[in-house]
């Protein structure tokens, strides 16, 4: 019976034997902060996590995917970001994508940036070297411009910041 008070545990599940359930791994399940979700702190997963809701503090995924109603408040680091809604903070990538309906304010730090036309944008951006990001989403250290230039080829759409 699966609910005796009177059955000992022995299951034989992969998970209940110390294995990982797939959840963290590449195409697992993402973890989903949903539309009347309103968390307050920071959030850390080594798979992907989809925001629909609300987040204020640091995020930091393998894979984020900010929803075209989430607010997310706070500093980003993943190796993919993909935002339809709002970001206010700093956002560090491997790539990053601005659908026609995201609204980023903060910088962007990026080895690829796609923007659709649309997207809103206020900020400085930086290209990293191909392989700057790590596992996790960890980005290395990165030498910032002297001439204090923005410049990137992979970029579609349109940025502008005095500097």
């Amino acid at each position: 019976m699966m609910f005796s008070k009177d059955s000992k545990s022995t299951s034989t599940s992969p998970v209940a034997n110390g294995a990982t359930d797939g959840r963290t791994t590449h195409g697992g399940v993402p973890s989903i902060i949903s539309a009347d979700l309103k968390i307050v702190g920071d959030l850390k997963s080594n798979g992907d996590i989809q925001v629909d809701g609300t987040v204020e503090g640091d995020i930091d995924s393998r894979l984020l995917t900010v929803g075209e109603r989430a607010t997310v408040k706070g500093s980003v680091v993943a190796e993919t970001v993909r935002v339809s809604g709002n970001v206010v903070g700093q956002i560090k990538a491997s790539a990053v994508v601005l659908a026609k309906t995201a609204k980023v304010t903060g910088d962007i730090t990026h080895e690829s940036l796609t923007m659709e036309a649309g997207a809103f944008f206020e900020g400085g951006v930086r290209r990293l070297e191909s392989g700057s990001i790590g596992s996790g989403g960890k980005v290395s250290p990165f030498r910032t411009p002297q001439n204090g230039s923005i410049s990137d080829s992979s970029m579609s759409g349109s940025v502008s910041k005095s500097l």
